[in-house]
This record gives structure tokens, sequence and C-alpha cells, in this order.
């Protein structure tokens, strides 16, 4: 047997598709279960709609999640001529044929079908012509001559043994009449010429896959072994979409979701392994197998993904987690300064509290990241006279103590609630609101600590004056 050898195919006509990251998880766990090789393949043949960024944003995407793949990236259009050159060697083998049929013609037959209701499938008129009757002014495409009688098996790594009529597939087109290749021609042979041991992709794919064996046995290459995963459907039980919210990698990152845990989520989603839930990457590619792969399709459940990305900002190392918000600062909100970083790390603890996305925690910590203070209108209108009085004696209060902790500030706060006939809201809103902006946010002793004493009482000071 050969090394395991899987590939992941996209299209660059777009953003990367969410169930195309989890193919992509499962054959890159796969062959790295097997100590094989991943590779990517970009299916560049659509001119009008690939383009260079989509390219470009799918490997970044792929890396972000954790998956690098093997050796360079394989570029379908460089690979044209190999394609023509296969569909010319068919043609001569007999395996194939030149269809003259007009657009029109073709219309035709699919307008009767509809009439019919029944599938259309092409009526094989110039399969045994005679290339002497051939009208002039068409310009020919190939067919692939499929087989007409008996049936095909497919064992399928997942779905078991799939069995069809062969009448049911059509003369597939393999080049157009323009002398580009067709998908399934092309697909048939990259995997061929990349060496591939495995094709697992989506159920979607399972007559391309009857259809290409067609090809790998007219030429007399050895067959890969196929998986096919069941798709992804949203909550409503409807196929996903790329026009669906939350389709695409992008849609997480910039929520704050963590690699490691979309990761975890993607793993599971439609793949089990005893009763585990959370996996390491190590775990991920030691326990990963084809057998634990369901038959039916997955729901995706936004609400699932937060509580995994809440699990894993409460137990990953506050190291980690500070690089990840750091990340993620750096993309979608404001760079955190070099300044900043101590006094972040040491209030993670409270930070990530109740936090479920990384901007969460960055919402809880913009009072440590912003200098100034953007303060929200309608909480501004709150600091009345009354609330600078209580500002002004806790700033005189604060400048007596040498030792900032909550120990140190219980006394003063309880001290002022006396003072000025009030309770805790009628003290710490105002300092909150002083300090943060907001009157939400974290608890007031957990605020004045990340801040330190010197900048609290420059921002009291602010009010004050």
């Amino acid at each position: 047997m050969s090394k395991v050898a899987t590939r992941f195919a996209p299209s660059p006509t777009g953003a990367l598709h969410i169930g195309g990251v989890r193919t992509a998880l499962f054959n890159w766990l796969f062959s790295k279960n097997q100590k094989g090789t991943f590779h990517l393949r970009i299916e560049d043949t659509d001119k009008e709609r690939s383009k260079e960024e989509y390219k470009i944003q799918i490997i970044k995407s792929l890396k972000w999640i954790g998956i690098e793949h093997d050796g360079e990236e394989y570029i379908q259009s460089q690979k044209i001529e190999d394609h023509i050159k296969i569909a010319n060697e068919l043609l001569k083998k007999g395996n194939a044929y030149k269809c003259y049929c007009s657009a029109e013609e073709i219309e035709e037959q699919k307008k009767r079908a509809r009439q019919k209701k029944m599938p259309y499938i092409y009526n094989r008129k110039w399969r045994d012509s005679d290339e002497k009757d051939v009208p002039k002014d068409i310009k020919p495409v190939i067919r692939f001559k499929s087989k007409i009688n008996g049936n095909s098996k497919l064992k399928d790594l997942v779905q078991g043994d799939i069995e069809i009529e062969n009448n049911t597939i059509e003369d597939f087109i393999i080049l157009r009449n323009d002398g580009t290749p067709t998908y399934n021609l092309s697909a048939t042979v990259d995997d061929h010429q990349m060496r591939m041991t495995h094709i697992i992709r989506g159920d979607d794919h399972k007559i391309n896959t009857f259809k290409q064996i067609q090809i790998y046995q007219a030429m007399g290459w050895d067959v890969p072994e196929f998986a096919h995963i069941p798709l992804i459907h949203t909550i409503e039980g409807k196929k996903l979409s790329k026009r669906d919210n939350a389709s695409t990698l992008d849609d997480y990152s910039k929520i704050g979701i963590m690699p490691d845990a979309l990761r975890n989520y993607l793993l599971r989603l439609g793949w089990s392994y005893q009763d585990k839930e959370i996996f390491t990457l190590d775990e991920s590619i030691k326990c990963f197998n084809l057998e634990g792969i369901g038959k039916s399709p997955s729901k995706l459940d936004i609400s699932r993904i937060l509580s995994l990305n809440e699990h894993y900002i409460k137990t990953i190392d506050e190291n980690d987690l500070y690089q990840n918000l750091f990340e993620y600062c750096k993309i979608y909100k404001e760079e955190i300064k070099s300044d900043k970083e101590t006094k972040i790390k040491s209030s993670l603890s409270f930070l990530k509290n109740k936090a479920k996305t990384l901007e969460d925690i960055y919402n809880n910590a913009k009072f440590i990241i912003n200098d100034e203070v953007n303060f929200n209108k309608d909480d501004f209108k709150l600091i009345d006279d009354k609330a600078k009085k209580i500002i002004s004696e806790f700033i005189k209060e604060l400048s007596l103590i040498s030792n900032i902790n909550k120990e140190s500030l219980e006394p003063v706060v309880n001290n002022l609630i006396k003072k000025n006939d009030t309770n805790f809201k009628g003290v710490g809103q105002p300092i909150r609101i002083a300090l943060t902006g907001s009157k939400f946010g974290p608890g007031l002793y957990d605020i004045v600590i990340a801040l330190g004493k010197e900048e609290v009482l420059i921002r009291l000071d602010k009010i004050i004056s």
C-alpha cells in the first residue's frame, strides 16, 4: 500500500466556507494519523470568478485554524494541457466521442425531460455516429462514453456500499466546445498526478465519484479510496450555503472565536470518539479515524461554538489567552501597546469572567487599553454634584493608601457609603463611570487595582476639574 496522501481542493471564488474547513480538517487529520501527506489544490479554472485575494485568504484561514499543507500549493489552471491531453487519449481509445448537438437541441431534450417530470439525461445521439455526418458549423464538445449496462458499486469508507445503475449516468462532457476541460476530467487527472490515495469530500460529490471512477478505469489507473462526508446544515435543517451568516471562517474570527475552540467544534461536528468532547491538537491527530464519521448531516450550532470558546477562555494558559487577544485586537480592533501588556495579563482573571469571546474580553479591557476614557453620554450625565463630591472624597482617601488591594479599598468605600448616606452603587457607580466611561463592566475594586493608583488619580482628577 502506498503512503496515504489526501488533498483539499477549494475554488478561490469566495471566502472559505465553514463546510470546506471541516472537509480540510478531516483530510488533514486522517493523513497525519496515517503518517501520510496532506496537499492543497487550488481549483482556479473559473477565470471569471477566481481571485488571487481569495486564494491568499484560503491559505491564511487554514493556517489560522492550524492546518498546514505539505509541499507547494498545486494550481489547477497550470495543468490544463495535461487535462486536454487525457481527453484526447480517451477519444483515441474509444472511451470518449465528439458530440455535435447544438445548444438548442440540448435545451429541447431538457424541456422534454421536464415535461415528463424525469431527470434529464443526454440522449447519446452522437455516441456511435459516423464522423462523415458531422455538421460543419458546430464546434463539438467531447463526451465520456459512460457504461450503459449493469450496476456500479462503490465501497465508501463512510457511507458503506453504494450501488447505482450505470444507465443513470449520462455521457458527461469532459471537454467543452471552447477546448476547456470540465471539473470531472480535471479533478480526476489532478488526483491521479498528485498520487492521491484517499478522496475525502462532501456527499454532494457522490455522483461525480461514479463518473470519475469510470475515467480511472478507462485510463487503467489505480482508483483511490473514497469517503463521502454528510453536509453541514443550518439549525433549521437546511443546507448551509455561503450566503448564510456565520458560514465563513472570518465570520468567527472577527467576533473573537479562538482557532483551537473552532477546530475542536468542527472536529466533533459529525465525528465522535467514545464520549470525549475536548481534544488537544495532538489528541485529534491520534484519535481521528473515518469510522467515527456519522452518516447523517450535522447542524451548525453557534451557541455550542460560543460555549466551547468560553471553555477554552477559562481553561487555557493565560499567556496563550493574552496572545490570542493581542492577535485579535491587532486585526479587528486596535493594537495593544506594549506598556499595557503587564496590566492586561495580571487582570485577565477578571477580564475573562463570563466572557464567551475575545471581543467580550476586549470590551471588558477597553478601560486599560485606551489612555483616554470614552464616555457613554447617558452614563456621563449621572456624574452630578453629589457624585463629584464622592469622587473628591475618594481621591483624598486613595492618596493616603500606599498598597492598593481589595483589603485596603473596602474600608474606604464603606466609609464613603456611611458618610454620604448611600449604598455601594451610590459610591461605586460614579467612580466606575469616571474610570471606564460606562456604568457597566468589571467590579470596582478590580478596575482600581488594574489601573493602579497613579492612573486612577489622573482619571478622577480630570472629572473633578
